[in-house]
């Protein structure tokens, strides 16, 4: 297997980092792979907010679901969906555009965590590590207002960097499903309850899986914040409403 292979197995999402600082040149180089990821049309329909500011950083540890590693990361990047940018070049040079839609909307999350995720890949092969904060889609309202986001920009994904302890190095990576209930040729095919279970037992680990997919149930997908976090995507989608 060879090295990018390697590291994209191996990467996992680490929450406690050391004191070491990630130097400028090591930002810049994570930057940098951001906007060079695959972009719909070449458009790169986001951007991208470097959060350095102390205070920034502790109100988005209390937005984001009170996660003090937040304020503790040498490095916060938040990728917006954009679709404000070319839509206004547009305006500005007499082009008669559309407003924007759900549609747009939607090529610029991809857009927005492509370049996400070429970020974690760059800080990975560097020995730094990275954790994704779903949050920061909860409580729109609050989010577009501490980062001063203006209607058609929206909150896609945010990321926390930094060099991980010995503990987080040495900890083993939660398990993945087996490829072949991820992968279908040709085209979707539902599965039955029998190899649900067997797609999710790993995760289940040692525990009994009727009582682990209750649980999880109750505290990822029926949890306040994933309501919350719908209720502020569709308050969001009134800015593409015409």
């Amino acid at each position: 297997m060879n090295e990018v292979l390697e590291q994209l197995k191996e990467r996992k999402s680490v929450r406690v980092f050391t004191e070491r600082q990630i130097t400028p040149e090591e930002v810049s180089a994570i930057l940098d792979a951001a906007v060079n990821a695959p972009t719909a049309g070449n458009q790169q329909l986001y951007t991208i907010i470097n959060v350095t500011d102390p205070q920034l950083k502790a109100k988005l540890v209390e937005s984001c679901d009170n996660q003090p590693f937040i304020a503790k990361a040498p490095l916060v990047l938040i990728f917006c969906a954009d679709c404000r940018k070319w839509y206004n070049t547009f305006l500005e040079y007499d082009c008669n555009p559309r407003k924007p839609g759900v549609g747009d909307l939607m090529l610029a999350v991809s857009d927005a965590n492509i370049a996400a995720q070429n970020a974690v890949v760059a800080a990975h092969s560097l020995g730094i590590c990275s954790c994704y904060i779903g949050d920061i889609m909860e409580n729109a309202e609050l989010q577009r207002k501490l980062l001063s986001l203006p209607p058609y920009v929206f909150p896609a994904a945010m990321l926390v960097f930094g060099f991980p302890t010995k503990q987080q190095t040495e900890r083993e990576k939660p398990p993945r499903s087996p490829m072949q209930y991820i992968v279908h040729e040709n085209s979707y095919r539902d599965m039955d309850a029998l190899e649900l279970k067997e797609m999710l037992s790993q995760k289940a680990g040692e525990r009994d899986f009727n009582e682990w997919i209750k649980a999880f149930c109750q505290r990822k997908y029926n949890s306040d914040f994933s309501r919350e976090m719908t209720r502020s995507v569709e308050v969001f989608l009134n800015d593409f409403k015409e």
